[in-house]
C-alpha cells in the first residue's frame, strides 16, 4: 500500500507517465422485443426478458496526471494473459511511445506477470517491452487503490448500465466516452497518502 501511494506522490514527469491499469468486462444482452422510446414526461420502457449475447472484456487505461483515458479491446475481447501483453504492448507503442519509462500500478491478477509477454511475443520483442515498464501492485484487498477503478465506475455509469447487444457496440460506446471526456483533461487530485495511511489504517501496522 505504501509503495502505491508513494508513486502517487511523485511530481509529474513527462518522460515517465504514471498509468493505472485494469480489467473490466461486460455482459452483453439483446432485446427480446424492441423498447418503445422516450416519450415527454416518460422513460424509455423496455421488455424485462433478454437474449444473452456473450460477454467482452476490456482494459481500462488511466493516466491520472494527464487526466486522460482509454479502452482498449483485444482482439479475443476477452482478459488472459495474451490479451493483456497486447494492452501492454497498446500502451506503450501507441499511447506513450516516446516515454523513457512508463510507471504502472495495477492489481495482482494472475496474468499481470511479465510472463504474460512471453506468451503474446517473440523473446526479443518481450524483453524490450518489459523494459519500458516499471510495474507496481496494489495489495490483495486493496484493488482500491488503483485509480483505473474511478474511471471504470465513472464508465459503467456513463454509458454502459444499459443493454449493449455487440462487442462492436461496446466499443464504439466505450470510445465516444473517452473521446469526449480526453477534450477536457482533469487530472486526478489524488488525497489519501502514507501519513494519512498510518492513522486510518493503523490496525495493518504491526507497531502502531
Amino acid at each position: 500500500m505504501e509503495q502505491v501511494l508513494t508513486v502517487y506522490a511523485r511530481e509529474r514527469d513527462p518522460n515517465r507517465p504514471l498509468v493505472c491499469v485494469d480489467e473490466f468486462s461486460k455482459q452483453l444482452l439483446d432485446h427480446v422485443s424492441e423498447p418503445i422510446p422516450m416519450k415527454p414526461g416518460q422513460p424509455v420502457r423496455e421488455d424485462h426478458e433478454y437474449i444473452r449475447e456473450g460477454s467482452v472484456s476490456a482494459f481500462m487505461i488511466a493516466s491520472p496526471l494527464e487526466g486522460v483515458r482509454e479502452v482498449f479491446v483485444a482482439p479475443d475481447r476477452r482478459r488472459t494473459a495474451h490479451d493483456y501483453a497486447l494492452a501492454m504492448e497498446y500502451l506503450a507503442e501507441n499511447i506513450y511511445p516516446d516515454a523513457e519509462k512508463i510507471i504502472v500500478v495495477q492489481d495482482n491478477l494472475n496474468t499481470h506477470k511479465i510472463d504474460s509477454f512471453y506468451v503474446a511475443f517473440p523473446a526479443k520483442k518481450a524483453r524490450a517491452l518489459v523494459e519500458r515498464f516499471e510495474f507496481h501492485y496494489t495489495p490483495k484487498h486493496g484493488s482500491w487503490l488503483n485509480i483505473a477503478e474511478i474511471e471504470i465506475s465513472s464508465i459503467n455509469r456513463a454509458c454502459l448500465s444499459r443493454r449493449i447487444s455487440t462487442p462492436e457496440k461496446f466499443i464504439d460506446e466505450t470510445k465516444a466516452y473517452t473521446t469526449s471526456k480526453n477534450k477536457s483533461p482533469k487530472p486526478v487530485n489524488w488525497q489519501f497518502t502514507r501519513d494519512d495511511a498510518r492513522v486510518k489504517l493503523r490496525n495493518l501496522y504491526p507497531f502502531i
